[in-house]
């Protein structure tokens, strides 16, 4: 076990490690320049020599999607414990959860910014909206994911909604719970960057994406792969997190954090 856990572990290392040094011997060998594709050295070194403007910027994007997170959860877990409690209040809303998935924050980022005065509380709305559907969608599918039986037998002896949706529904629950806060915490991330996008096209300084836009615009390539490198990071961060506190919640009672299925 423990062998298969270090392969698991060092072949994402190795093969990651193959890549930047082949990208960084092609760059060497056919000498592009620095303003077209830099290499992975001079962009370490960016990360280095600008680390206080890039953490600062970073600082701004992290809040703004942890935010978005936090917001997107609790309303996504409200909304389905309503689902769950009343079927006509789902078919009502349910629709429109989906319209706000499927429409492109793109599309209404910049009518969200013109009506919020403030900058930050219009980022966290459009990162918010990004990642709401997921923690809705899977939480409200895990709430009616139970045990008939388990279900008939609480009925029997009595139990209340509120009982039955604390002790049977919750619980069983938990699983795509997790599962959709996964996906929400790379959504509250893209969410943040592209209302960033638009904030920043719009002269509202914020977090990487403007960076990203600053040396776009000022051929700074280097420093644009460096922030491109912090945000993919912040992903794996944000995702590395809630792979593990689902773990710590699961890992006692649920097939799918235990190691003896491995």
């Amino acid at each position: 076990m423990n062998r298969a856990r270090g392969l698991e572990i060092s072949s994402p290392v190795i093969v990651g490690l193959a890549f930047l040094g082949i990208w960084e011997v092609l760059v060497q060998w056919l000498e592009v320049p620095s303003y077209l594709v830099p290499g992975p050295l001079l962009i370490a070194k960016t990360l280095i020599v600008d680390r206080a403007i890039l953490l600062g910027s970073l600082g701004v994007t992290l809040g703004v999607a942890l935010i978005a997170l936090a917001c997107a959860t609790l309303i996504g877990v409200a909304l389905s414990f309503l689902f769950v409690q009343n079927r006509a209040v789902e078919m009502s809303m349910l629709p429109y959860a989906v319209l706000l998935q499927v429409t492109p924050i793109v599309a209404i980022a910049p009518l969200i910014i013109i009506w919020v005065n403030e900058p930050l509380t219009a980022l966290v709305i459009c990162a918010t909206i990004v990642a709401l559907f997921p923690m809705i969608a899977n939480t409200t599918l895990g709430l009616k994911s139970v045990d008939p039986g388990l279900l008939e037998l609480f009925r029997l002896n009595g139990a209340t909604r509120w009982q039955t949706l604390m002790r049977l529904r919750v619980p069983s629950a938990l699983p795509y719970f997790f599962a959709g806060l996964k996906i929400s915490t790379g959504l509250a991330l893209i969410g943040a960057v592209v209302a960033e996008f638009v904030a920043g096209t719009g002269g509202t300084a914020s977090g990487l994406a403007y960076q990203i836009l600053q040396a776009g615009l000022q051929l700074n390539i280097p420093r644009l792969f460096a922030a491109l490198v912090l945000i993919t990071a912040t992903g794996v961060a944000l995702f590395t997190m809630a792979s593990f506190v689902s773990w710590l919640a699961l890992r006692r009672w649920h097939d799918s954090a235990s190691d003896r299925r491995r």
